[in-house]
């Protein structure tokens, strides 16, 4: 099953959701607001595109995290911080399972072969 991570209001999420359903292809959206992400999913995401990548610090959220719990992050630091701030995490990121794709590009998507 192919699962497409971020929040209902973001544009880029929202414009990934329109791509899948118009190429019709089946997935599962996931409110990283609303279900709680798993530490193995995060840890699986770092393993595969690296920490530094998921974690968006051009977000409100970002801003919004005290300064000592943002300084000499690592991966396991970041993997904390995303858990207890989800929507700090760069978004949409598409999982289908052998594939981690972080952001919306039609190329990218295509490139897949879904």
């Amino acid at each position: 099953m192919i699962n497409l991570y971020g929040i209902r209001n973001c544009d880029n999420c929202r414009k990934a959701r329109r791509w899948l359903q118009d190429q019709d292809i089946d997935f599962h959206f996931v409110d990283i607001r609303d279900e709680v992400l798993n530490e193995s999913q995060l840890i699986n995401w770092q393993q595969q595109l690296g920490w530094e990548l998921l974690l968006n610090k051009k977000s409100i959220t970002w801003r919004k995290i005290p300064s000592f719990d943002r300084d000499d992050l690592n991966e396991t630091s970041a993997r904390t911080l995303m858990l207890n701030y989800p929507t700090v995490m760069k978004r949409p990121l598409l999982d289908t399972g052998n594939n981690v794709v972080l952001g919306f590009n039609v190329d990218d998507y295509e490139a897949l072969k879904l």
